[in-house]
């Protein structure tokens, strides 16, 4: 039964698409033909596509067309835009935590660049332990499987070098150019867009990165959000009022990814100017957690290695590399 569901499955996405891909009318014996299966098994995969939301026509005499698609994210859809690079994406309708099953793919030796996307997450988590809320069909939630040649006190690096190939990726699909919050939140009128997540695993000796999982998630069309998160989250519908396609922005984002694993670290110059010029946490008040007390400091700017500079009242300057900050003005912070 597994086996059956299965081959269905795959059945299903190659028809999806081939009908995404050409854009027109395609027979039944074409489809038939290019994927090696009777015409029987392509109807089959189109009336199932049909009970799944596709608005799918057809004619005796010159086949299928597809008129609209549902707004998800699954293989067919990837397939179609993405082309031989959606071999590596693994498309699921419900996980727990895209970061924590893309984990367990690297433990079993999954290649560099392996993706795992879901419509929804049941425990999609933050930083600091956060919990990450994911509706069903509302946002983009991925999960990218990085193999640097790095030490470990470069992941933070990588983390920001993240939030600007996703916010190059939203500028290229939606047209919208968010801010970065240190370190790593994306924002859109001065409330969350989304977040990222970057975990690591090291060997124990040498200490030498086994692999980093970078996890992203971006809320799409959320109309609305649980009134303890008003106040700091927003949509890209709530902030244009338009639809977005969650497919075409989540292929985006793994080409952006995709050109981020292929600069590391060469091309560390352009990721840093383009950091600094979208980093929205300059020139605020900001305050973190230090030595068991909450301090106070102004923002100045990020080094070059994209730690956060501050100052102190006093004129003393630090340099944060890692941890969190409140920022004045954003997220309802005042």
């Amino acid at each position: 039964m597994v086996f059956f569901y299965g081959v269905m499955k795959m059945t299903k996405d190659s028809v999806l698409s081939i009908l995404l891909t050409a854009g027109e009318c395609v027979s039944g014996e074409s489809m038939s033909r290019e994927l090696g299966i009777s015409r029987a098994a392509v109807n089959a995969a189109v009336q199932t596509l049909r009970q799944e939301g596709y608005v799918i026509s057809s004619s005796t005499r010159t086949g299928y067309t597809l008129a609209s698609s549902p707004d998800k994210l699954r293989d067919g859809e990837m397939a179609a835009r993405l082309g031989g690079r959606a071999e590596k994406v693994v498309c699921l309708d419900s996980v727990g935590s895209t970061n924590d099953y893309l984990k367990l793919l690297a433990k079993d030796g999954a290649p560099e660049g392996t993706v795992v996307a879901a419509n929804t997450q049941t425990a999609g988590r933050g930083r600091m332990g956060r919990s990450f809320l994911s509706p069903e069909n509302e946002g983009v939630y991925l999960s990218i499987l990085l193999r640097p040649d790095c030490a470990p006190e470069s992941v933070p690096q990588l983390t920001a070098w993240v939030a600007v190939a996703m916010r190059r990726a939203l500028e290229s699909s939606c047209g919208v150019s968010p801010g970065i919050k240190w370190v790593n939140d994306l924002v859109l009128g001065g409330r969350k867009l989304g977040g990222i997540l970057t975990e690591m695993a090291a060997e124990g000796e040498s200490g030498h990165i086994e692999y980093i999982v970078a996890g992203i998630g971006i809320n799409v069309g959320q109309t609305a959000f649980p009134e303890e998160l008003s106040a700091m989250a927003t949509s890209l519908y709530l902030e244009t009022g338009k639809h977005f396609s969650r497919c075409a922005l989540a292929c985006a984002m793994i080409r952006e990814l995709d050109a981020l694993t292929a600069a590391f670290p060469l091309e560390k110059a352009a990721y840093l100017e383009d950091y600094r010029a979208a980093c929205v946490t300059l020139g605020r008040e900001v305050t973190f957690p230090a030595g068991g007390q909450t301090r106070s400091a102004r923002a100045e700017g990020i080094d070059e290695d994209f730690g956060l500079s501050v100052r102190f009242a006093d004129g003393h300057a630090e340099t944060l590399r890692s941890g969190e900050v409140s920022v004045r003005g954003l997220y309802g912070y005042v």
